[in-house]
């Protein structure tokens, strides 16, 4: 992988931390922060899309095919993650989306798209996601795990980390498939699947009767909407841009380094146990990202 491609991926992984840990404040808003999040990415970035390019010769077919496809897998992955926030512990939930998902996307990767990473990229791969699923059993509250034993069943930020995990799968290699195959450039297309989004977001509105909540949480988020509408789609525009230098195989485990940085917010922000286990566990990704920059 190029150090330009490394960089990219890194960039965007702080910048995925922040917005999931921003997300993650604002849990129980739900729906109507979702409805926000969208309007405020989109009326930002749109403006940036002339200054890039446009669509750069793309055609309006394979457009509205790529962010028709990527705004319906967006809404289900948000939906997912947003329950799993408010049914489940941040770490765990978090941790287990973020470690999941990038297992089945080089899988599919290998198998549909033929990428062939090489055997210390592939060992990398390992070592990150070996990291992120230890971050995530480090970060399982004791309660949480008597509530489960007790009641014989699944943890529910397990059950929600796993599902998101797969969310994350379907949009890492729909994505990349667009912006390679389809020639889809990252800013319309990101700005475009934001505004796919917003009128599932306005249905599921409407059908929960939740509308009128809409201007509560414009007055008590605002703030957090207005760094979620910059830092969220920065983010995405990073990993794409990355997509057309790099196998996604290779993009989408290194993108979780964010699960270090929200696991290391969680120590400083929440005071959450065993500080030097996962640290341990970061060093562990931090190896991973080290053997596929070689």
């Amino acid at each position: 992988m190029s150090t330009l491609a490394l960089v990219l991926v890194l960039g965007a992984a702080v910048a995925h931390a922040a917005w999931n840990i921003i997300a993650a404040g604002k849990s129980k808003s739900g729906l109507p922060f979702l409805w926000w999040g969208a309007v405020f990415a989109s009326t930002i970035w749109v403006g940036v899309i002339p200054l890039t390019g446009g669509l750069r010769g793309a055609s309006w077919t394979d457009f509205l095919l790529g962010v028709g496809i990527s705004g319906v897998v967006h809404v289900i992955y948000m939906l997912v993650l947003q329950r799993g926030y408010a049914a489940g512990d941040l770490a765990t939930v978090y941790a287990t989306a973020r470690g999941s998902g990038p297992i089945l996307t080089v899988i599919v990767a290998l198998v549909l798209f033929g990428e062939r990473p090489s055997g210390l990229a592939l060992g990398g791969v390992a070592l990150i996601v070996a990291g992120v699923v230890a971050i995530g059993l480090i970060g399982r509250p004791k309660a949480a795990i008597a509530q489960v034993s007790k009641r014989r069943r699944i943890d529910p930020g397990l059950l929600y980390g796993l599902l998101t995990g797969v969310a994350i799968a379907a949009y890492s290699l729909w994505d990349a498939y667009s912006v390679n195959e389809l020639a889809l450039p990252p800013v319309p297309y990101m700005v475009g699947f934001l505004v796919a989004e917003l009128p599932f977001f306005s249905l599921l509105l409407l059908r929960d009767k939740r509308y009128k909540q809409l201007g509560e949480t414009f007055k008590s988020s605002w703030k957090q909407l207005l760094g979620f509408g910059i830092i969220s789609p920065l983010s995405y525009i990073l990993v794409l841009t990355a997509n057309t230098m790099a196998p996604v195989s290779l993009v989408a485990p290194i993108r979780e380094v964010s699960v270090v940085l929200v696991s290391l917010y969680g120590v400083i922000r929440f005071g959450q146990d065993r500080p030097v286990a996962r640290i341990l566990a970061a060093l562990v990704v931090v190896g991973g990202v080290v053997l596929i920059g070689f």
